[in-house]
């Protein structure tokens, strides 16, 4: 049961948190990417990113550890020039644009004091993510962000989180909740690290993913939305 220190700040999860869920056809979009490099190869490149993404990320998942989407191309010895990274960000574009009511309730979080982060784990590099939030007029409403793909672990290694925390400015991480739509990676990592966890669980997460260890969270919200709300009952009570 969460302690009843006052709420300071509050970190999101990216992808399925502060993004809806999507359910992706991966392999169709490395198909989209491999199209690009050689037309006629295409199935086969595409094949061998597929496979090389899916080791690094199981990698990421039992072992905690980092990885990039240099390393994905590498792996599978492919070519990532400016025209294929083109084609992979044209392929995933449709699935980042931010939950409808993101940028409103960033603003009532904000409003009320809170400091706001960002902790995703990611194959991409920060810029991309820096350049989705402005497109999507939230990035000015973010005070720090961390990206597994620039630091050498991922969610749930405690490491990750006090490395969110620090960013944010806050000492103690009992006072950052932490928003994710991930039982194991999000509610299990942040409780491991001492932080309040909000759970949305709105998202599909293939079995492959579900990982290991279980975790109550804090709070269950079923929209973004009812974020300020929650705050507001844990602050005043």
């Amino acid at each position: 049961m969460r302690n009843s220190k006052r709420i300071e700040g509050i970190a999101f999860d990216w992808a399925g948190t502060l993004t809806p869920w999507h359910t992706i056809d991966v392999p169709d979009t490395w198909l989209q990417v491999a199209r690009v490099i050689d037309g006629d190869d295409a199935p086969a490149i595409a094949d061998r990113l597929l496979c090389a993404e899916r080791e690094l990320l199981t990698r990421c998942r039992e072992e905690h550890v980092s990885a990039t989407l240099d390393q994905v191309f590498q792996a599978a010895g492919v070519a990532s020039g400016p025209e294929v990274l083109d084609a992979y960000r044209l392929a995933w574009e449709e699935h980042t644009f931010l939950d409808p009511a993101g940028v409103r309730v960033l603003r009532a979080l904000r409003e009320r004091g809170l400091t706001i982060g960002v902790l995703s784990n990611t194959l991409w590099p920060a810029d991309w993510h820096r350049e989705i939030f402005e497109r999507d007029g939230a990035l000015e409403l973010i005070d720090a962000a961390v990206y597994s793909s620039e630091v050498p672990w991922t969610k749930p290694h405690p490491r990750i989180f006090a490395n969110m925390t620090s960013a944010m400015g806050i000492s103690d991480p009992a006072l950052c909740a932490f928003v994710g739509d991930r039982l194991f990676e999000d509610i299990y990592g942040a409780r491991e690290a001492g932080m309040p966890a909000i759970w949305v669980p709105h998202s599909v997460i293939p079995e492959e993913e579900l990982g290991s260890g279980t975790a109550e969270p804090d709070a269950t919200v079923v929209s973004l939305q009812e974020l300020p709300e929650l705050i507001d009952a844990w602050n005043n009570a």
